[in-house]
């Protein structure tokens, strides 16, 4: 039987974490789980391959997470890095395929027929030289350039730009 709210009140702070600890420890466990389960699920493909028709245990579910994670790593680091330029238009080509789709999928009015034919012309032709711009590098009207490079100075300082 549970202890009533008037039972709980009156006990000392150490008997309620006595109480409150198997509860939070089954809540950890079961977040365990779940993560473990959610492993097991994306790489089931991996699983498969490695050890079919087997019992799996959650330490070989951790294992192979790690294994096809070092794997992974290994293969991109062994594929090259991308240039700047490469990495932005192959982000800007997928954010423009998601906005095309986007506005396909509702009633057309004049505004997305409008932005469907933009989006479908021709790019201008770019120089492959260029580096693609830095957020908060494009200098406003409003902004002296001394502002511009301030407000450029602030963003953080990794190496690529994602367009979205």
């Amino acid at each position: 039987m549970a202890p009533s709210t008037v039972a709980v009140e009156m006990l000392s702070p150490k008997e309620k974490n006595r109480l409150r600890k198997p509860v939070v420890e089954k809540m950890r466990r079961d977040r365990i789980n779940s993560s473990i389960e959610q492993l097991k699920l994306l790489l089931e493909q991996e699983f498969a391959r490695h050890q079919p028709n087997s019992k799996l245990e959650k330490a070989d579910i951790l294992e192979m997470a790690v294994s096809y994670l070092k794997h992974s790593k290994a293969f991109a680091a062994a594929a090259g890095p991308k240039s700047l330029h490469q990495d932005y238009s192959e982000g800007y080509s997928w954010c423009l395929q998601e906005a095309v789709q986007f506005l396909t999928l509702h009633a057309a009015s004049d505004t997305q027929m409008k932005l469907l034919y933009h989006f479908q012309r021709p790019p201008a032709p770019t120089a492959p030289a260029k580096e693609p711009p830095t957020p908060g590098a494009a200098i406003h009207p409003t902004r002296s350039p001394a502002k511009a490079a301030a407000a450029t100075s602030r963003q953080p300082a990794c190496g690529l730009w994602r367009p979205w």
